[in-house]
């Protein structure tokens, strides 16, 4: 199973035509396109289970909710989907979006609790070597880079020292690993089988995160 041309068709048409009418008119292309997408992600899911444990999947909606919005459009070109991992121990959760040039990957803590963003800090603040580590492993780069992507502060968050050594990562709001994609590699019809690579990819980043939020500093547990 694979994503269909005519999945990203649609969406490039979409795309050209974001309004009410086009979109009731090929609508019937839509519901199709919509079942179609949601068993590739059936079988997203089925292969993330063979590895790690997943409580649920959330399928995106394409409608907007423009009433906070300058961007009127209806319509959110693209297909998206998330899965939660299991129970309190497994933190994480995994993300995909569909999009024609902006298809990306991603993975991680994208706006933690608040209790759980200052235990990370108190974490970094201490000792932030194993962080590091994620950052500096050779399957980690491979697939996301060097650095967690993330909205930050312009400064150090309150009652943190502005000169810590490790400063850029206390500064982080979310910890996040992101995978760009090309419209020729969702395509490929091993995109799902890099799919799961990938994620597999996320597995140290998740247990690290899972043993910090899960224990206090002195690696009791609390839960």
């Amino acid at each position: 199973m694979q994503f269909e041309k005519s999945a990203f068709k649609f969406l490039k048409d979409l795309q050209k035509n974001n309004d009410r009418d086009w979109f009731a008119e090929h609508k019937p292309t839509f519901v199709t396109i919509q079942k179609q997408m949601k068993e590739v992600f059936l079988e997203m899911q089925a292969n993330l289970e063979m590895h790690d444990e997943i409580e649920k999947m959330k399928i995106y909606r394409v409608y907007r909710d423009v009433r906070f919005s300058k961007d009127k459009t209806p319509y959110n070109p693209r297909f998206a989907v998330s899965f939660s991992r299991l129970g309190k121990e497994l933190r994480g959760g995994y993300f995909l979006q569909i999009k024609p040039g902006e298809t990306l990957l991603g993975g991680g803590f994208w706006q933690p609790e608040k209790e759980d963003l200052y235990r990370i800090r108190k974490e970094i603040e201490q000792d932030a070597s194993e962080f590091r580590e994620i950052l500096e492993d050779k399957e980690f780069v491979k697939y996301f880079g060097e650095k967690f992507s993330g909205d930050e502060l312009k400064s150090a968050p309150r009652g943190f020292d502005k000169e810590h050594k490790d400063i850029d990562l206390l500064r982080k709001k979310g910890f996040i690993a992101i995978r760009n994609f090309t419209d020729a590699e969702v395509l490929d019809p091993n995109f799902l089988s890099e799919l799961d690579v990938t994620f597999k990819a996320l597995r140290p980043f998740f247990n690290l995160f899972s043993d910090v939020l899960t224990t206090n500093l002195n690696g009791e547990s609390i839960i």
